[in-house]
């Protein structure tokens, strides 16, 4: 359930939801705030309460200088050192610390953007299907095995839910006065309650999307106290079940952003190509807020070419809805991995006085992708995906990786002949996607959903406590996973393909999703391995065939037997050990059978973590199982191509080679 802000001002009155209970908090304009609830722990139909609604991921700027420099005075950064107490389970938790008056002196400190675990608080652990709390404590997701099963006090009394308790201040810069502004906080990992000067905010869940809320109603002059209360477990416990450490807290960054009087808060890029491929047609539509006061103005949209040539420059008065149809590029550059061709988009809201309220620029590419004759093409090419599944991950922060990290990693993947990526099994960073772009990485750009452990037990398909399947007490949450990801990332020339999430079985919930990015996207194809598993809806379900570690052989009979899809692994060569031998006969596929189209080996990075060795004193990289994590998949969180320092492993020499034969 979305809980939007206009329904949680009315007076003495609940919303359909029986936890959503408006409280007696008064703010100063006297209207009536929403109750922080723990019972959303439990509750798989509460995934957000007044949180923005997901939109596209353009940054705003003052100037033109400052569009260049990359550095916005509209945005003020909250990462550091954030005031933290952690608590082994809720009723541990300190109660009202988000109050002004609380006395939170004797709490400790805490890096963010960071992992509670890292930072020494909690346990330390890897898994690979199953959940951390088989064999110890009974759950089966709300509503899975019946319409009575609410799954009441699951997570929001659980003994093995921790929480970390976050107090920071701010007192606003000054080009943040005066204007409306909302917090965005790019990564919380699992659930999180957010106050400011002790009002209740909202409440969000979804670790891998960016949450934002609108702080306005709630900010006082001088300094003001930003609070949040991370659990480590809640209903997305279920469909949040990746091969990974299961860390949680704020593991991304955390920044304020002001909206000037006029403010572009969406944007929808689409630059199509021509069924020849030579020319280009570029619509825009954008969706602006205004205050009540806001002067009139104008949106003046400009585009240069790679070279800084104008090539378009339009303009139309400031509305709530602006758009710029059909704009024509004649002999349009097209964008591929050989040649990552962008444009350049720059939107200004200018006052008619000529005051520059905001400066919005956007690099894109045009480019095809279409399914003909069973065939995947880009630009009217055979696509070949050499590609990798990436874990984010440093050995010494875990998935709060750094820019260095990212770049780091786009050099190797360039000297290496690797094209295309697969965020497994979640939205990355949002820097990650506007690199692909410009280093031409195709990127099968994937939800944030696993649900693993509800269908596959002891190695064996079983799935009578699936989800999200085709319970509706689940569909809109898996929606919105779905609705975030691709509203977040809709603009970027680099993604060719939507994925559904992975090994989650399939059902009429995550044919929904299917349906979404149908209805919304008609420029890339969708993607969804788990449907394999459940072959009755294969006709709703995913553009293409998707196996992991299938044989050669078996991809070969399926390709010779009137297949409906082209082939794609989305996972193969697991290279785990001493792994990687046999990348020949997958390559071979690719010269014999055109709807083969290559794949992504598991994985590009071990996940281990750097740790002192007790013994020696020396520093030492420790995997599964090596922290007392029990149980654990142990090994197999060490399954890259490089090791967790980001040293190539020996394998990468056949990674370089054969993914050479056939790189476009």
């Amino acid at each position: 359930m979305d809980v939007s802000a206009s329904l949680l001002m009315k007076e003495n009155s609940e919303t359909s939801h029986p936890s959503l209970l408006i409280s007696n908090t008064r703010d100063i304009k006297g209207g009536l705030f929403l109750k922080a609830e723990i019972s959303w722990l439990d509750d798989p139909e509460v995934f957000r309460v007044n949180q923005l609604p997901a939109r596209s991921d353009h940054r705003a700027f003052q100037s033109t200088a400052e569009a260049t420099t990359k550095q916005s005075s509209l945005e003020q950064s909250l990462d550091g050192d954030w005031q933290f107490k952690f608590a082994k389970t809720p009723q541990e938790r300190p109660a009202g610390f988000y109050d002004p008056d609380y006395d939170r002196s004797k709490f400790d400190t805490i890096a963010v953007p960071g992992h509670i675990e890292i930072a020494g608080y909690g346990q330390l652990k890897y898994i690979n299907t199953t959940y951390p709390w088989e064999g110890k404590i009974f759950r089966r997701p709300a509503y899975a095995l019946n319409d009575q099963d609410t799954g009441k006090g699951m997570f929001s009394e659980g003994e093995d839910n921790t929480v970390g308790a976050y107090a920071t201040t701010f007192t606003l810069n000054p080009e943040l006065r005066d204007k409306r502004v909302i917090v965005q906080f790019d990564g919380v990992e699992e659930a999180m309650y957010l106050w400011l000067n002790g009002q209740f905010v909202g409440y969000a869940e979804d670790s891998f999307s960016r949450s934002e809320f609108d702080l306005t109603p709630y900010l006082k002059d001088g300094e003001n106290l930003i609070a949040v209360e991370v659990f480590k477990r809640s209903t997305a416990a279920f469909i949040e079940d990746q091969d990974m450490f299961r860390f949680s807290g704020i593991f991304r960054s955390v920044r304020l952003v002001a909206k000037p009087a006029v403010f572009l808060e969406d944007m929808t890029l689409r630059p199509d190509v021509s069924d020849d491929y030579k020319n280009g047609d570029l619509n825009l539509a954008l969706k602006l807020s205004q205050t009540d006061d806001a002067p009139d103005a104008e949106i003046r949209v400009k585009v240069t070419d790679g070279d800084g040539r104008e090539v378009l420059s339009l303009a139309k008065p400031v509305a709530n809805t602006v758009s710029f149809t059909d704009n024509a590029f004649k002999n349009v550059h097209l964008w591929n991995h050989m040649d990552p061709y962008l444009y350049h988009l720059q939107i200004e809201i200018v006052t008619t006085a000529g005051e520059t309220l905001a400066v919005v620029p956007y690099d894109f590419g045009f480019r095809k992708v279409e399914l003909k004759n069973k065939i995947m093409l880009l630009n009217g090419n055979r696509i070949i995906i050499n590609g990798v599944n990436r874990h984010e991950w440093d050995a010494h922060r875990g998935r709060a990786v750094t820019a260095e990290d990212m770049t780091y990693d786009m050099q190797i993947f360039h000297e290496n002949n690797i094209n295309a990526v697969r965020t497994c099994h979640y939205p990355d960073q949002i820097p990650w996607y506007f690199l692909c772009d410009h280093e031409g990485i195709y990127m099968m750009a994937e939800n944030n959903l696993e649900s693993h452990g509800t269908w596959q037990k002891m190695g064996a398909v079983e799935p009578s406590y699936n989800v999200p399947g085709s319970v509706p007490q689940w569909k809109e949450a898996v929606l919105d996973r779905a609705r975030s990801n691709y509203e977040t990332f809709k603009n970027h020339t680099a993604v060719l393909f939507w994925s559904l999430g992975n090994e989650s079985y399939a059902g009429d919930d995550i044919a929904a999703m299917n349906k979404f990015y149908k209805d919304h996207d008609d420029t890339r194809l969708t993607h969804y391995e788990g449907v394999c598993r459940n072959r009755k809806y294969e006709d709703q379900i995913s553009d293409m065939e998707s196996m992991m570690y299938d044989p050669p052989l078996e991809i070969a009979k399926y390709l010779e037997n009137n297949p409906k899809k082209p082939f794609v692994d989305c996972e193969y060569m697991h290279d785990m050990g001493n792994s990687l031998g046999g990348m020949s006969s997958y390559n071979d596929l690719i010269d014999k059978y055109p709807m083969y189209q290559g794949g992504f080996i598991w994985d590009y990075i071990d996940q281990a973590l750097w740790t002192e060795d007790e013994v020696t004193g020396e520093p030492v990289l420790r995997y599964g199982g090596d922290f007392d994590d029990r149980h654990s998949d142990y090994e197999f969180s060490g399954d890259g191509l490089l090791f967790a320092d980001r040293t190539p492993k020996p394998a990468m020499q056949e990674v370089k080679y054969y993914y050479g034969k056939h790189i476009n």
